[in-house]
């Protein structure tokens, strides 16, 4: 069976989930902890991406962020593969550090904004790494203690979530804080790992075919939400889907996409791919990938080979190119 392609909405709000390979630790001290922060700060910045929950364990990470202007896949794609460069070379070693590709959760903001904060902030707690909500209180490696105001990270978003217990800053951190310790010892509510009503469509093509019989998923497990939220959801996936498929049939490939690209920018097939800082021909290489990824749907090692880039190249291309979406520039009428 094929692996369900990722939910990408713009603004979603996304648990996320990155576990070591063998349940190995991804963290050997404090050093690869911060090395880790530090490139999830450069990549939320150059995407434009909000996180509001984060907590950094022995062997696995939960994020929960809402995505800017690109996909999740521009978070968090130089993130991890940089990080695993990083680590692989400081502690000598090779091979993969990661258990498969990390896992992504699509959650329906107004429904489980709050339960999903609490459920990543107190990993350490039900973990026994801390005791209580006094030792999560400075419980470095984890949102909680930022929001509670015992250390700063400007990347941050920790207005966002105060703003759901209160109109005041301190009167809202108190809430805050009684609403995270009123977890502790309680079994979650949720199942944040996965959808509510977990269900497989045999991959995209069969999600499509069931949809034209008129056979409605109502869940998935890429999303969290109820019924309406779920199906909005899949039905906004499969139309992109969709059109990737129509445009692959009309002969949109790597070629047709160039010439389209040059036509645009009035360059030569050799000049996109060639090296330079020519204005033009960085544009065009920006528009080229995010159309490439975004309306054609090919990955970014593919774009990378075929314009001789490298893929963290390739992501920062996606995301300045985002910024040709809604203007006079189409890929097609």
């Amino acid at each position: 069976m094929p692996r369900s392609k990722r939910i990408n909405v713009t603004g979603g709000v996304y648990h996320v989930i990155t576990r070591g390979i063998e349940r190995r630790e991804i963290f050997k001290d404090d050093t690869d902890r911060k090395e880790f922060l530090s490139r999830l700060a450069a990549s939320l910045t150059k995407t434009k991406s909000k996180c509001f929950a984060w907590v950094l364990m022995p062997n696995h990470i939960h994020l929960m962020l809402r995505t800017g202007s690109g996909s999740l896949s521009d978070v968090m794609r130089g993130l991890l593969t940089g990080y695993a460069v990083y680590f692989n070379k400081r502690h000598k070693r090779h091979g993969y550090l990661y258990q498969n590709r990390y896992k992504s959760v699509l959650c329906q903001e107004d429904s489980y904004f709050q339960e999903l904060v609490r459920y990543i902030h107190l990993n350490p707690v039900r973990a026994k790494i801390v005791e209580g909500i006094s030792g999560l209180d400075g419980y470095p490696w984890s949102g909680h203690a930022v929001i509670m105001g015992k250390y700063k990270n400007k990347w941050q978003s920790i207005d966002e979530v105060l703003a759901w217990f209160g109109n005041k800053s301190n009167e809202a951190r108190k809430k805050y804080r009684e609403f995270i310790e009123g977890g502790i010892g309680k079994k979650p509510a949720i199942d944040f790992n996965g959808g509510g009503l977990v269900r497989s469509a045999g991959g995209w093509i069969e999600l499509i075919r069931s949809r034209n019989n008129r056979q409605y998923q109502k869940a998935d497990e890429r999303i969290l939400g109820d019924t309406e939220f779920v199906n909005k959801m899949l039905q906004e996936a499969e139309e992109r889907i969709v059109r990737q498929e129509f445009l692959r049939r009309q002969g949109w490939d790597l070629e047709k996409l160039t010439q389209k690209v040059c036509d645009v920018f009035n360059i030569s097939a050799p000049d996109l791919r060639r090296k330079g800082k020519s204005n033009a021909i960085s544009r065009a290489k920006m528009l080229f990938c995010y159309w490439g990824h975004d309306e054609l749907g090919l990955s970014g090692r593919q774009i990378g080979d075929y314009l001789g880039i490298s893929r963290q190249a390739v992501c920062n291309n996606i995301v300045k190119g985002a910024e040709f979406r809604g203007g006079e520039v189409k890929l097609t009428n």
